[in-house]
């Protein structure tokens, strides 16, 4: 997805540089306030990717604007989640940078570093570079794949397209959307989804078995370089089955410019036996790799936690913490309320709103309010919900709020119909419409 995300230079004019303003229909587009939306990048199955600007700093970035309900009908939670949540984590110059990720009823927008020299490929694809740049692009992508790698994180669908230039020139990898992390690797110490672009992956992939994460983005480094070096493909063929014999064969030849000390070090990353493939650890030491290499020195960061990518939970033991990527697309996990209103048969049902004031003053205004309605009372559980209770002391409803962004919370509020709806919706709802955030942008400005 995130390839899509760049400006490719020489654009600006074509269809995909329209504004988001007159796709909308509108004079102007604002962000909640926080980014000024700008042309139209790229857009894939269920995102559209915008160039913006900071209100604040006035920095361009790019916002990767998401469909929640193409998300959710797609099957893609999953996959955007790990998504959000990897890239939150990850902090390496080659690496695109995720800021922040907001939300709307409809939309999820991640924030990002916006790469304005585009793709790797659209480069490469004016023709072949030196072998001294080759060298130094494939530093520069080793570093971020071994930087992922020692987190946990394998990208699994790298090539030249989700290979992003700064203004400088300089490698952002991009598009974490089929990353896989270690806690989805099975009892064999192998993943086993079948994914990535064709001419890219990894023969033990096409053998459908088990597989090392780490062992196939060696290959599909190799495959980048020697795209650098050649100028075309390795293994292509019109007949994709055909390709996929050349693959999974080795079948391939280095072009007659191909330094020997290349076409040695090409051949051990294109090993398709995963077993002999040199690791990221032997591409470091190789002495055509370390020509010119400078290693590069990252400052400590927070340890990588496996719950953070949970797909059955949202990783957050704590109270009042940000949304998860999870929260954040459906907003049912992380608001589930179910251990307190447990199930008696009575249908449930729901409620949201943004509110801009501090978690804590929600809920002891809710508190506040429940205490002066006679027949009802509220109480604090451990973490951030409120109990309210019916005349009798049953559970007739229940409010929790959760961090949306560093100036925006969401207010989740379920109640069983009978007697909750009374309560909730003719008693408490109206004394609450002071904490409800009401942004200037109409709904239908939403990129």
């Amino acid at each position: 997805m995130s390839s899509e995300i760049q400006e490719r230079p020489g654009e600006a004019s074509s269809s995909a540089s329209a504004s988001a303003a007159e796709e909308v229909g509108l004079p102007e587009v604002s962000l909640m306030g926080r980014y000024e939306i700008g042309r139209l990048l790229g857009r894939g199955a269920f995102a559209k990717v915008y160039y913006a600007r900071s209100v604040s700093t006035g920095q361009g970035v790019a916002i990767k604007a998401v469909s929640k309900q193409k998300v959710v009908k797609g099957g893609f939670v999953a996959q955007v989640k790990r998504e959000i949540a990897i890239m939150r984590r990850l902090r390496h110059p080659n690496i695109v940078r995720l800021f922040e990720v907001l939300a709307t009823r409809t939309k999820i927008y991640f924030v990002m570093e916006f790469a304005k020299g585009g793709e790797l490929f659209a480069k490469v694809a004016k023709g072949r570079f030196s072998e001294d740049l080759c060298r130094r692009y494939f530093q520069q992508l080793i570093s971020a794949v071994g930087y992922c790698h020692s987190r946990g994180v394998f990208h699994r669908d790298l090539k030249p397209e989700n290979l992003l230039l700064d203004e400088n020139w300089g490698l952002r990898v991009s598009d974490f959307g089929l990353s896989a992390v270690d806690d989805q690797v099975r009892a064999d110490g192998l993943l086993h989804t079948l994914c990535g672009t064709p001419a890219y992956v990894a023969p033990e992939i096409l053998a459908k078995r088990g597989y090392d994460g780490a062992k196939v983005d060696v290959w599909s480094c190799g495959i980048i370089l020697f795209v650098l070096n050649a100028g075309y493909l390795p293994f292509n063929d019109p007949n994709l089955m055909v390709m996929y014999r050349k693959i999974y064969k080795g079948e391939f030849r280095c072009p007659k410019w191909t330094s020997p000390d290349l076409r040695r070090f090409l051949l051990r990353l294109l090993d398709t036996n995963p077993e002999t493939r040199i690791t990221v650890d032997e591409i470091v030491s190789d002495p055509w790799f370390r020509k010119g290499y400078e290693e590069i020195k990252l400052a400590d960061e927070d340890d990588f936690d496996a719950k953070d990518f949970s797909e059955d939970g949202d990783g957050d033991s704590g109270e009042n913490k940000c949304l998860n990527a999870f929260d954040i697309i459906s907003f049912s996990s992380g608001f589930d309320l179910s251990g307190l209103i447990r199930d008696s048969g009575e249908p449930v049902r729901s409620e949201r709103f943004v509110s801009a004031e501090a978690p804590e003053r929600v809920l002891e205004r809710v508190e506040e309010v429940a205490a002066g309605e006679e027949g009802v009372s509220a109480a604090r559980t451990k973490g951030d919900a409120v109990r309210v209770e019916g005349p009798s002391g049953e559970l007739v409803a229940a409010v929790r709020a959760r961090r949306l962004t560093a100036e925006l919370l969401v207010v989740e509020v379920q109640w069983r119909d009978e007697p909750g709806r009374g309560i909730w919706t003719e008693k408490l709802r109206p004394q609450l419409e002071g904490l409800i955030y009401r942004p200037d942008e109409p709904v239908s400005g939403d990129p």
